[in-house]
């Protein structure tokens, strides 16, 4: 079986983004973003979704987050797609159910070919950390686009945001 590799960088006006991925590994992530609630979240894919990743951006923080966000996303996004290569040996289809204490989150994926997202996801908080609530949506819709999945993602039950969101990248992950 090839490896299942890919490295992919973008630089445009607002970031420089280098993402680094190895479907094949066994969790180690290494991170330097800017965006660390984001962070953290990538490390949840890599510790449950078992795949060594390495994403360095540099980006227009000091306006927002919007478009490091997007662009870790979209260069993730094209990597997962880069390494899934011809998709040989891999099953078509994947669930997750993911508590985190209280809250409750479910990913399905297609690896269809076809870009989709499904978010049913709602938050309390504007911000959990340095991460705009709005932008967890929009950095799936990212990696959806660009590695041709489909994605529905459904946060179940819950009350505290942090745990909503986590439980949401876990299970996505291990789908």
């Amino acid at each position: 079986m090839a490896e299942r590799k890919a490295s992919v960088a973008r630089d445009t006006l607002e970031t420089q983004v280098q993402v680094a991925i190895n479907l094949d590994g066994n969790g180690q992530a290494d991170f330097d973003i800017g965006v660390p609630f984001l962070e953290h979240m990538l490390d949840q894919i890599a510790r449950h979704g078992l795949i060594d990743m390495t994403i360095k951006a540099r980006g227009d923080l000091h306006i927002d987050d919007h478009h490091t966000v997007e662009d870790v996303g979209i260069c993730l996004g094209q990597a997962l797609g880069e390494a899934l290569g011809d998709k040989a040996f891999i099953t078509r289809y994947g669930e997750a159910t993911v508590p985190m204490d209280e809250a409750l989150a479910r990913a399905v994926v297609d690896l269809s070919g076809r870009a989709y997202l499904v978010c049913e996801a709602h938050f309390d908080r504007e911000r959990v950390g340095d991460l705009s609530t709005e932008l967890v949506e929009h950095f799936w819709w990212s990696v959806a686009e660009h590695a041709r999945l489909t994605l529905h993602l459904d946060v179940l039950r819950g009350k505290n945001d942090h745990h909503r969101i986590e439980a949401l990248f876990k299970a996505a992950a291990r789908a």
